[in-house]
């Protein structure tokens, strides 16, 4: 037994590194983005930050409609179904164009939205001027998000972390050229830091699809051939696992969300320190997600082998891996508050005091929900491997929006704790998204019959 538990948490890391990496470096596109808003000034900051977190939210939504396809290719490559694995792999290219094109309306009539939501009038102009330009990077970054799990699921992670990590680098250098106009550019303020990011996810696109172009193994897969080729049957497969999981990431991403418009309602101070602590936090995040996402795949090539052992152990290994890294970030966030908000505003300039005290108390409440948002995203993260999407989706919404929102809105709209309050809730619905996703796991593997490892 100890030898299979080395073996499955090596397996663990060699496919948690590179996604977690990834995610954290794609990620890094909207805190690159926010940090630079900064720059720019508290109502830039406030503005840019409530776009750059709504365009998030809608690509983190959608991804759970293509990510369905991850427990469905790593069941086919566990089984060796090669034939499939192309069939879902084109499906899934219709699944994101067909995705993307609604979402990029929304977006760019999103302003309508915001001044229903109590939004002040500056705060619109400016998100709207970053969300016009941004909206053109959607279709890429859901197509990108698409392939990284077709070829993580056929064990080819490496390459993914090189281009999100490129794609990065370009991002941060053309959002400095374009936001601050460097090297000849016109400074574009929030345009500019937009156009840059649009760019970035073309670009990572691009280079994901040279490579599984290119990569022999990949290539013999034909994932590209016969694209005109639609199949509703499998689309509708697709539909039936990947819509649950959308809806549970709307569930958790969307409370976070409409907390950031709640702290819009509640001040441009309250709402700028909110934007550093979740723009920070939304970075650590990124990696038990990717550990959830590694989580999937191995618990559905374990499952296509139809071997219960190896699915239980790979779920609570990669439980344990992500509540042990999200305490290392809890410590390092309580330990250095200061030094974090640095990185968005100057802490020597008194116009930022009261900024810096709300950052550095709502910063202290994320820290503590940090720990147990490691263990309900790897739970989440086995569930899916197994298949199971709509029990899921009805505890996510249990937990994020009857436990976290409520709560949030009672302890800072009517007990008066402000911005404090409504992280208070979100720290109590990821406590009790926690708690059931644990259950709902230990609950169906009671049923499996054991086969030997």
């Amino acid at each position: 037994m100890p030898s299979l538990i080395q073996t499955e948490i090596k397996e663990s890391l060699r496919l948690t590194i590179p996604l977690a990496s990834a995610q954290v470096a794609q990620a890094a596109t909207g805190f690159v983005d926010t940090v630079m808003m900064g720059w720019l000034g508290q109502e830039t900051i406030a503005a840019g930050g409530l776009a750059a977190t709504t365009f998030t939210t809608l690509l983190i939504t959608t991804t759970g409609v293509v990510v369905g396809l991850s427990p469905l290719i790593a069941e086919a490559y566990g089984s060796g179904y090669n034939k499939r694995i192309q069939q879902l792999t084109r499906q899934g290219i219709w699944l994101s164009l067909l995705v993307a094109i609604p979402v990029m309306l929304l977006l760019g009539h999103i302003d309508y939205l915001m001044r229903h939501l109590g939004q002040a009038a500056t705060t619109i102009t400016l998100a709207k001027t970053y969300l016009d330009v941004m909206l053109w990077g959607f279709f890429p970054a859901l197509m990108f998000a698409m392939l990284k799990s077709v070829v993580s699921s056929l064990s080819q992670t490496r390459p993914v972390i090189v281009i999100v990590v490129a794609g990065t680098a370009f991002n941060a250098i053309a959002n400095y050229i374009l936001g601050f106009g460097k090297l000849g550019f016109t400074a574009w303020g929030l345009k500019g830091i937009a156009l840059a990011s649009a760019l970035s996810q073309w670009l990572m696109l691009l280079l994901l699809i040279i490579y599984i172009l290119k990569h022999s193994q990949l290539r013999s897969y034909k994932l590209f051939a016969n694209l005109y080729h639609l199949e509703p049957k499998i689309l509708r497969e697709l539909l039936w696992i990947g819509v649950p999981i959308a809806i549970s990431f709307a569930f958790e991403v969307g409370l976070f969300t409409v907390t950031t418009y709640l702290m819009g309602v509640l001040g441009t101070d309250v709402l700028a320190a909110h934007q550093i602590v979740f723009q920070t936090i939304a970075l650590i995040f990124m990696v038990p997600l990717g550990m959830s996402f590694a989580t999937t795949i191995r618990v559905g090539q374990w499952n296509g082998q139809q071997n219960s052992k190896g699915v239980r152990r790979a779920a609570y290994i990669s439980i344990c891996l992500g509540a042990m890294f999200m305490t290392i970030m809890a410590i390092a966030l309580l330990i250095f508050p200061r030094q974090v908000i640095a990185l968005y505003l100057d802490v020597d300039n008194p116009e930022n005091a009261r900024v810096i005290s709300l950052a550095t108390s709502m910063l202290t409440i994320a820290a503590l929900s940090q720990i147990l948002d490691g263990v309900q995203t790897t739970a989440a993260g086995a569930l899916r491997g197994l298949k199971d999407t709509r029990v899921p989706m009805l505890l996510s919404f249990l937990a994020f929006w009857g436990v976290g929102l409520t709560s949030g809105y009672l302890l800072g709209f009517k007990l008066g704790f402000s911005g404090v309050g409504l992280w208070l809730g979100q720290l109590l619905g990821v406590a009790v998204s926690a708690g059931v996703f644990v259950w709902r796991f230990r609950r169906l593997m009671s049923e499996y019959v054991y086969q030997s490892p």
